[in-house]
């Protein structure tokens, strides 16, 4: 391939000499002149990635120039040229200069491109011990989105962020490309709106002495939030594999930091489920049916429920409170609904830890318990798997199905809203 880049370059350089430096009718056609000395001098710009090296030619005798970039199907004309490299290593490139007098090959020099992977935070944003890609997302945490004047002083602090929000994910890509996908709306001069999902290209700037940087480069693109930045850069403030917070200029002065935490599918669902903190729950008992025993393929073959408000007391006053810590509080008030007796007992209030993350079959996600005492509903609900799928959530409504349903398990459909 190098002596096919070669050849071709040659020959282009060629056509023009052999037209240009001919003598008249009669003569002998050669060509008059110096054969051409090729040379050439770079600058590598270590300020931002990709890297970027400027080509200059410093070669005598001659008037055309062709670059190879020795490896790569990318060669380039003219005096002075800029190539970028996207990956760190090292490469080598020749100039063929042409002239009056023939052409001439410089010698090859080698360039040293650096490794932005070795820039603390550009590793932890792409993921460079990984992947090469990492996908971000809000942080569901409370002042997820700060205001502050330009000289930091703050302005204002988001609480819990819309669903439209938290689903948003910003996939950056070590080669420098960057994807926003909304998951169906975008937040929105102060609702959800159309979806503003695009892909853009970025610039990492390593900014020694200072924040490091993101300039983004497509048009219309964003981080977080839709508003204009001045000159689409971000600082970078935190980079860790558990953490991204990012800040803005805005043009009337103030400044937006907007804080991340690795995509999670779960997540938009268990901000629903704490409420961003805590968040309790209880039997919707105005509902027909709040509670249906069945198997997967049949939820209400064992027992279809009862009608609105036929609850016992002693069941649909109990309030269960989910945390963000991921502990589940249960209050009895005055007695717990037991099953088997089918009779109101002793209360059994209790504070029990679970698991969350992805279900494991029909649902959102789900948790579990690590306390066989655990329940939620029923006393007898899931009381060996102890694990809750959530089938559906919003602001004002959970559906709940307790138990794996494998193997054609019994489970139980608990439909609740908040207290």
């Amino acid at each position: 391939m190098k002596n096919i880049v070669r050849a071709a370059a040659l020959g282009l350089l060629m056509a023009p000499l052999l037209l240009t430096s001919c003598k008249r009718a009669g003569d002998d056609y050669k060509l008059e002149g110096p054969a051409p000395q090729s040379s050439f001098t770079y600058q590598v710009n270590t300020a931002e990635f990709p890297t970027v090296v400027t080509f200059t030619s410093t070669s005598q005798d001659g008037f055309l120039y062709e670059w190879n970039f020795i490896g790569e199907n990318s060669p380039a004309t003219g005096n002075s040229v800029q190539h970028t490299y996207p990956r760190g290593g090292t490469y080598q490139v020749e100039l063929i200069t042409a002239g009056k007098g023939g052409t001439g090959i410089s010698a090859k020099q080698t360039i040293t491109i650096p490794d932005a992977c070795a820039n603390a935070a550009f590793s932890k944003l792409v993921d460079c011990a990984g992947s090469g890609t990492r996908v971000w997302a809000f942080s569901g945490a409370a002042g997820a989105i700060v205001k502050e004047t330009a000289a930091g002083v703050q302005l204002s602090a988001s609480g819990t962020l819309p669903a439209c929000q938290l689903d948003d994910q910003f996939s950056f890509s070590n080669s420098y490309s960057v994807n926003y996908e909304s998951a169906g709306s975008t937040y929105q001069n102060g609702a959800c709106g159309t979806s503003l999902s695009r892909s853009s290209s970025f610039v990492f700037r390593p900014n020694t002495g200072g924040n490091p940087q993101i300039v983004l480069k497509g048009k219309g693109a964003f981080l977080g939030l839709p508003d204009s930045v001045a000159n689409k850069t971000y600082d970078i403030l935190e980079a860790t594999d558990t953490r991204l917070r990012l800040r803005g200029a805005n043009p009337d002065g103030t400044r937006t930091t907007v804080t991340f935490a690795p995509y999670d599918a779960t997540a938009p669902i268990k901000q629903l489920l704490t409420g961003g903190s805590s968040k309790t729950w209880k039997l919707d008992n105005t509902a027909d049916a709040p509670i249906v025993v069945g198997t997967e393929a049949a939820p209400t073959s064992y027992f279809a429920g009862v009608l609105a408000g036929a609850l016992p007391t002693c069941q649909s006053d109990d309030e269960y409170t989910f945390s963000t810590a991921n502990t589940m509080a249960y209050n009895a008030l005055a007695e717990t609904f037991v099953a088997g007796p089918y009779t109101c007992q002793a209360p059994r209030t209790a504070t029990w830890a679970y698991t969350f993350g992805p279900a494991a079959g029909t649902g959102l996600a789900q948790f579990t318990f690590s306390d066989p005492a655990a329940f939620i509903a029923a006393t007898d609900a899931s009381p060996t798997e102890r694990v809750y799928r959530i089938l559906s959530i919003d602001a004002q409504h959970l559906v709940l199905r307790a138990g794996s349903g494998l193997n054609g398990g019994t489970v139980f459909t608990i439909k609740m809203v908040p207290r």
